[in-house]
């Protein structure tokens, strides 16, 4: 009886979701169309990153985060069965590990100093500071960080990682309150939620774990139903906890403001609260997610706007859910519906290599390029980069060469 228990476990953990390979392959060719084209005037803004709402660029980043949790959790339930709790444990903090140093070597930084002797005075801490705040943290040393944050939980019962979930929640808006959110945003800025960024991507990696169990647990196909209420539900959670942005509301008359951070990001004052006393209530109602809000001199930045560079909490409850939507809609095409793009099976198959790669081939197209170049000639050369990436990883694949970490 024992046996029988393990066999289908681990059958259930070894077979292929083909869903969740397009998933990720589309979530790659988004992430080749908003990295390269956000470099043009003439790029539309919705493919843009912006630091104070989320735009379709926004929902690149945590659809990745979603993936991850999902194929951590699959993963990670492979290794156990075949090698042992310990043996795989031990082999996802090195491969993690690894992860972190591929990606100080992909993030590079300019010169810190132009001689020995500045580079002496500087010390260690001077020299490391900037890029340990900006250059070196984006998508995957986000990716290392989240997955070692959670592994503590990534076996546990779904009651245990959602209650870490909210603590790595409420962790981050606690610091945000001390010093968090106005240091990230000021000079040089953050990327994508700064160091200590991995404590709300742990909302889509969480969330991509409990998809996996949905997936991979269920008795024949999953139910369609909660995970759809589901996706919804945390959506429109994001978007209420980014009504709180409407507190930093400039008043009429006190405008332009002076200052473009507000004063106290996380807690409104006392005169932020009375300001918004006797007032209707559609003033207290945030604008919809891929809807541009008033500039920095009509509300002052905070942290209850979705804000990708913060990392903020709205931001990332609401893409967990998009991320959820969009994969549900993959496992019904593929998982249900026998769909398969091959396009998304190349670049979900071999992420890691169509990330490295895509900065490589952008460096080669953009010098032939401007900025302000004719909508023909930036599409144009987008289709050339896109169609370069995509032959050499697809040249990899058929030679059966995958790069994972």
């Amino acid at each position: 009886m024992t046996d029988n228990t393990s066999s289908t476990t681990a059958e259930k953990f070894n077979k292929r979701i083909v869903s969740l390979d397009q998933f990720r392959g589309y979530t790659v060719a988004g992430m080749f169309l908003v990295n390269y084209m956000g470099f043009f005037v003439v790029c539309p803004v919705v493919l843009k990153h912006h630091n104070t709402y989320c735009s379709y660029a926004d929902t690149i980043m945590p659809h990745f985060l979603f993936a991850v949790g999902f194929a951590f959790r699959l993963t990670f339930g492979r290794r156990v069965q075949t090698a042992g709790a310990v043996s795989a444990y031990a082999r996802v903090v090195r491969r993690l590990l690894g992860l972190v140093l591929v990606s100080l070597i992909i993030y590079r930084v300019s010169p810190v100093t132009k001689t020995w002797e500045e580079l002496q005075s500087l010390g260690i801490w001077g020299a490391i500071a900037d890029p340990l705040k900006r250059n070196w943290f984006q998508t995957l040393m986000h990716i290392a960080l989240t997955s070692l944050w959670i592994t503590p939980v990534i076996r546990a019962r779904s009651s245990v990682r959602i209650g870490f979930m909210i603590f790595s929640a409420a962790a981050h808006i606690i610091l945000s309150y001390y010093f968090y959110f106005i240091w990230v945003n000021s000079p040089p800025n953050g990327i994508d939620g700064g160091p200590l960024g991995f404590l709300t991507w742990t909302i889509p990696a969480i969330i991509g774990t409990l998809a996996c169990d949905w997936v991979v647990e269920a008795e024949g196909l999953p139910r369609v139903k909660p995970i759809l209420f589901w996706s919804f539900a945390l959506m429109l959670l994001g978007w209420a906890l980014s009504c709180g942005t409407r507190f930093y509301d400039v008043p009429v008359s006190e405008r332009p403001a002076t200052e473009k951070l507000a004063a106290h990001p996380v807690i409104p004052d006392e005169s932020q609260w009375k300001s918004k006393q006797g007032e209707p209530f559609s003033s207290y109602l945030a604008e919809p997610p891929f809807v541009k809000p008033p500039g920095q001199d009509q509300r002052q930045w905070n942290y209850w706007m979705m804000s990708q560079r913060a990392g903020t909490l709205s931001y990332l409850v609401f893409t967990a859910g998009l991320s959820l939507l969009v994969y549900l809609l993959f496992h019904l095409a593929c998982d249900r519906g026998n769909l398969q793009i091959p396009l998304f099976h190349t670049l979900g198959t071999n992420a890691l290599v169509a990330y490295i790669l895509h900065d490589l081939v952008g460096e080669a197209v953009k010098p032939f390029t401007t900025k302000d170049a004719a909508a023909w000639y930036a599409w144009g050369s987008f289709v050339l980069f896109f169609w370069i990436t995509w032959l050499i990883v697809r040249h990899l694949e058929k030679n059966k060469i995958h790069l994972r970490l």
